[in-house]
This record gives structure tokens, C-alpha cells and sequence, in this order.
């Protein structure tokens, strides 16, 4: 069976550059991936295929050969290619030593890449903490003072985890590169050193306070500046002030998540408040003024206009809540909930029988709904 063209494999052009094959190749490889084709009996062999195809194309020299000769500049072993001195290359250890190479090249980037030394210090973890404060708060802003627990930097040892501040020593199972390979058949693994976890140092003498990882458990008290407009979901980040790192690393970030309070009066949409106002039946009828609340404490006067119904709505501009970044302000708005009265006395039920006898287009909505209703049953009759 002959085999495919090194370009296709990869799925790109003859004429490709070096990163588009590098980025061909990784599409090919999570794609053909033995992990995640469980199912395909053939995706081992596709996947040593693309290794094959990459291995030569990545390779200036190989790639030359290739673009010239084909498949044939490589009969003479798999994938080895030609050597500077003459001859070809191939055989178990040269695959395995590319393989390693593409293992590099896949996964570098998730891993660190390709490090010349040990790993930097293992920065601190970042921090949540929830928040809650009232609308009246989130309308005008505030400054907050809150105590957090977390770790900080030892302050024996100065975060060096060694007792006295002493200087750690290289570690002698990865020589201070933080990582060890195995050479498993075709397959080469990088791990994270066992002995110092990825440091690439270790402590032989380990400070007594913070048991060698150079911080320790402290409740800190920090000032938040809560800007006006917050709303339920907004973040707050402030940079530094999480954990601190393993062993000297730099400190995390605290990140403060905020929970607005429902609100007894006032109901929040973005920066629109809404206000629903309970008014008398008579008040709704004759119309007059009423006074409602606002947000920052004050109040202000609203004109009812004679005949308003129940859920009329009535707009009060720039009462609402601010934008969070600028741009103004909101508005508020007034909805009327025309109350029917209860607990009538006899004198109050005859007046309103009274009413009732002279009352004359006076519904307008009923009148509209029944006469409506009317021609509903007739056309039903029929």
C-alpha cells in the first residue's frame, strides 16, 4: 500500500511555512489522538502517520529531501531521513527521540514548553470572596473594609521555606530542571520531578514555622473601594492580594464578587428602578398628587391624571441607578396599583350603591370587554 503524501496528512499545501505545518500538525494529532478515538481501530496507525509526516516536514533538511524525492529519499528507514555525514537514518531510537519531539512540540505550550532550567516558583492561588451589599449602597458607593484568610509569606524564613532564610540546594533527581523523562518502547514522558515537585530545588533543612513552604495562615483585614452602579455579578479584582506563592512565589489575586440585596420598595433592572405605588380608588378617579420615595433618601411629588387604571406607569428621569462606568444615570419608574376598598361600613356601601346606580359610561374597559363578550355568544348562537 502505498503511502499518503506527507502534505495531505497534515492538511496543508506544499508551499506551507513552518508554523502552518506545526499548526497542521496539532489539529491532526488531537484529532487522531488514540485517547479520543477509543472506538476507531484505526486511529493509532493515522495518528503514527501524522507523527511520521511531521517529523520529516519540521526538519529543514528532511523536508528538502522530501520536496525533491518524495517517499523515496526515505526507503532506507522510517522517517530517519538523510544524515549531514551521508546515509540514512531510522530504527527504533531515532523514531523515539522524534516522537519526543512531537510530544514537545503538541503539548509544550500546556506544559511549560521547552525549559532550559527549573520551573519558576508556584505562584499563590487566586481568591473569591462574596460580598453583599444593599441597593442603597450600590447607589451611591462605598469603602469597605474586610477580613480575609489566607496565606502569606513566612515571616521567619522570609517565604524561602529554609530555616534561617537559607538558600535551597539543587535538586539532585532532576538536576534542577524540575522535570524527568522515561523512555517507554516508542513513547518518551516528561513528568514533573517526583523529589521537588517541579521546584528544581529542595530543603534540607526546612523552616520550623511554615514547615518549608515559606508561608503560613493569617486573617488580613483590606479596604475595598465599591464603585457606584455595582450590580449582583460584578467582579472586583485586586492584584496581589491573594495567596502568597510556594517558596517565595509571587501572590495570587483576590477576586471580590458582589451580591446586590433584594430591596423592599424598589425593584432593579440594570440601571432602571422600578416603583410600584399603591393609590385609592377615589385618587385614581379624581386624579391628584402623591408623593413617592427615591433611591438616594429624598422624594418627589407625582400628578396622578384623573381615570388612571391599575398598572399605568409614569417615568421619573435620572432617579434610577448610575451606569457602573460613566454615562449617566437611569430612570425610575411609577406604576399604579388602584386599590378596592375593603372592610366597607353601611354608609360607605350605600354611597357606593348610589354611585353605581349613576354611573354611565363610566367603565370604559368593562363596557368595551362585555359588549365584546356579547358578540362572542351570539356568534356562537349562530
Amino acid at each position: 500500500m502505498s503511502k499518503r503524501d506527507y502534505y495531505d496528512l497534515l492538511g496543508v499545501a506544499k508551499g506551507a511555512s513552518a508554523d502552518e505545518i506545526k499548526k497542521g500538525f496539532r489539529t491532526k494529532a488531537k484529532e487522531l489522538h488514540p485517547d479520543r478515538n477509543a472506538d476507531n481501530p484505526d486511529a493509532e496507525a493515522q495518528f503514527k502517520e501524522v507523527n511520521e509526516a511531521y517529523d520529516v516536514l519540521k526538519d529543514p533538511e528532511k523536508k528538502a529531501a522530501y520536496d525533491r524525492y518524495g517517499h523515496a529519499a526515505f526507503e532506507g528507514g522510517m522517517g530517519g531521513g538523510p544524515r549531514p555525514g551521508g546515509g540514512m537514518g531510522g530504527g527504533q531510537g531515532d523514531f523515539a527521540s522524534a516522537f519526543s519531539d512531537v510530544f514537545d512540540d503538541l503539548f509544550g505550550d500546556f506544559m511549560g514548553g521547552r525549559q532550559g532550567g527549573r520551573q519558576r516558583a508556584a505562584r499563590g492561588a487566586d481568591l473569591r470572596y462574596n460580598l453583599r451589599v444593599t441597593l442603597e449602597e450600590a447607589y451611591s458607593g462605598l469603602q469597605k473594609t474586610i477580613n480575609v484568610p489566607t496565606s502569606v509569606q513566612c515571616g521567619e524564613c522570609n517565604g524561602s521555606g529554609a530555616e534561617g532564610g537559607a538558600e535551597p540546594t539543587t535538586c539532585p533527581t532532576c538536576s534542577g530542571m524540575g522535570k524527568v523523562r522515561a523512555t517507554q518502547g516508542f513513547f518518551t514522558v516528561e513528568r514533573t520531578c517526583p523529589t521537588c515537585s517541579g521546584l528544581g530545588q529542595i530543603i534540607k533543612n526546612p523552616c520550623t514555622k511554615c514547615n518549608g513552604a515559606g508561608r503560613t495562615q493569617k486573617e488580613r483585614s483590606l479596604s475595598v473601594n465599591i464603585p457606584a452602579g455595582v450590580e449582583t455579578g460584578t467582579r472586583i479584582r485586586l492584584a496581589g492580594e491573594g495567596e502568597a506563592g510556594m517558596r517565595g512565589g509571587p501572590p495570587g489575586d483576590l477576586y471580590i464578587f458582589i451580591e446586590v440585596d433584594r430591596h423592599k420598595i424598589f425593584e432593579r433592572e440594570a440601571t432602571e428602578l422600578h416603583c410600584r405605588v399603591p393609590v385609592s380608588m377615589t385618587a385614581a378617579a379624581l386624579g391628584g398628587d402623591i408623593e413617592v420615595p427615591t433611591i438616594d433618601g429624598g422624594r418627589s411629588r407625582v400628578k396622578i391624571p384623573a381615570g388612571s387604571q391599575s398598572g399605568r406607569q409614569m417615568r421619573l428621569r435620572g432617579k434610577g441607578m448610575p451606569a457602573l462606568r460613566g454615562g449617566g444615570t437611569g430612570d425610575m419608574f411609577i406604576e399604579l396599583a388602584v386599590e378596592t376598598p375593603v372592610n366597607l361600613t353601611s354608609r360607605q356601601k350605600e354611597l357606593l350603591k348610589e354611585f353605581e346606580s349613576l354611573a354611565e359610561d363610566n367603565n370604559p374597559e368593562s363596557s368595551t370587554f362585555f359588549k365584546s363578550v356579547k358578540n362572542f355568544w351570539d356568534s356562537m348562537k349562530g
